[in-house]
C-alpha cells in the first residue's frame, strides 16, 4: 500500500471519527451514518483518486441534501 493512500485513509477515518461523535452526541443519524461510511470505505478502497471522490460525494452530497431539505434533523 502507498504511503500517501495510507495517510489520505487515515485523514479521512479521522473526520468520520469527527461526524460519528458529533451524530451521537446531538442524535443526528445522517451525521452518525456520514461518520461510519467514512470510517469503513478507505478499507475497501485503493485508488487514491476513488477515496478521495467518495469523500468528496459523501460529505458533499449530506450537506446538499441537508441545505434542501431532504434530510432533516429533526
Amino acid at each position: 500500500m502507498d504511503m500517501n493512500l495510507l495517510l489520505s485513509a487515515l485523514f479521512i477515518g479521522t473526520f468520520g471519527f469527527g461526524f460519528f461523535i458529533y451524530g451521537k452526541k446531538m442524535q443526528d443519524l445522517r451525521m452518525l451514518a456520514l461518520g461510519l461510511a467514512l470510517m469503513i470505505y478507505p478499507y475497501f478502497v485503493h485508488s487514491m483518486l476513488a477515496l478521495w471522490l467518495i469523500a468528496a460525494v459523501c460529505i458533499g452530497g449530506t450537506y446538499l441534501l441537508s441545505r434542501f431539505g431532504i434530510l432533516d434533523a429533526s
